[in-house]
């Protein structure tokens, strides 16, 4: 396992378009569905990782707190299915289920949504404003495994709430640390490692 930080994508990057099946609704999810979102966490996220493991949890309390205020959030899984079959879609599914998410989990499976969000690590956080910019990226909160720090994603939480609010968002931003997504061989792409 190679802990690996996130790419730390510019702050106003357009959210790049994708189009990729969902794991659970057996639908296909694109970006054009959350027009309208005041804001939209993109997470991506597999089912082994346990720096996914230790906050997973957490994901769906934090999408449903502020899915009256207009978040939307969608995770997206590009790991290698052939190397890392535990990561594929019936288990997605279930994980979904299991955890009571209400968002979609979709499958990119040829990786190129992850290449063009410059995704690195599981987990990877991107947030967007109402017009897709890139307003933050960087940690779920300061917890990670073996740490004992608490479990509470203060940091996307107040990178949320000062976007619904309409305030800036925290410029202090911390790097995303995870297990490097299992690319498939020769697909790494050259901003990682």
């Amino acid at each position: 396992m190679a802990l690996t930080p996130s790419t730390m994508l510019d702050i106003g990057t357009a959210a790049p378009d994708f189009s990729l099946p969902d794991a659970t609704s057996g639908t296909s999810v694109s970006l054009a569905d959350f027009e309208g979102a005041s804001a939209l966490l993109v997470m991506f996220i597999c089912n082994h990782c346990p720096y996914v493991i230790h906050i997973r949890e957490d994901f769906g309390p934090v999408a449903d707190d502020f899915a009256a205020q207009g978040l939307k959030v969608v995770a997206i899984n590009s790991n290698d299915l052939e190397n890392y079959p535990q990561d594929g879609p019936p288990n997605m599914k279930a994980l979904a289920a299991e955890l009571g998410w209400s968002f979609p989990f979709l499958m990119d499976e040829d990786q190129s949504v992850a290449k063009a969000y410059q995704a690195a690590c599981t987990p990877d956080f991107f947030l967007f404003d109402a017009d897709k910019k890139l307003v933050y990226r960087g940690q779920w909160d300061d917890s990670s495994p073996g740490n004992n720090n608490p479990v509470n994603g203060s940091s996307i939480r107040a990178a949320i709430q000062a976007l619904l609010a309409s305030s800036s968002v925290p410029e202090k931003q911390v790097p995303a640390m995870g297990c490097n997504i299992k690319w498939k061989a020769g697909n790494a792409p050259s901003y990682f490692g």
